[in-house]
């Protein structure tokens, strides 16, 4: 099992950037595939972005592509989402899962993950 808690979101200008971190504790971490998700009101949770446990290989929505970047560190068991150029349409909750299949495909479905962190609110005023 692991425990992912995010941090790093907030008020931020159209235009402006983030970071996310989500942290993860408990079993390896590398043992898991990453993804980032997010919520605003009223919607589904959308994908926005995964990695391969090793973070090699990552996975964009397009809806962010160009904007947005997955990484990991492995040695601080730390997944990181970095955001350029928001815009309005990126406001919501922003949400780091775990999965622990075998497969070495990254998915897209929220279903798919097996553990959630509490997610962190992105706020774009424009």
């Amino acid at each position: 099992q692991v425990q992912l808690v995010e941090s790093g979101g907030g008020l931020v200008q159209a235009g402006g950037s983030l970071r996310l971190s989500c942290a993860a504790s408990g079993r390896t971490f590398s043992s898991y595939k990453m993804g980032w998700f997010r919520q605003a009101p009223g919607k589904e949770r959308e994908f926005v972005a995964g990695t391969t446990r090793s973070g090699l290989t990552t996975y964009y929505a397009d809806s962010v592509k160009g904007r947005v970047t997955i990484s990991r560190d492995n040695a601080k068991n730390t997944v990181y989402l970095q955001m350029n150029s928001l815009m309005s349409e990126d406001t919501g909750v922003y949400y780091c899962a775990a999965d622990e299949g075998y497969s070495s495909n990254v998915y897209t479905r929220p279903g798919v993950y097996d553990y959630w962190g509490q997610g962190t609110q992105v706020t774009v005023s424009s």
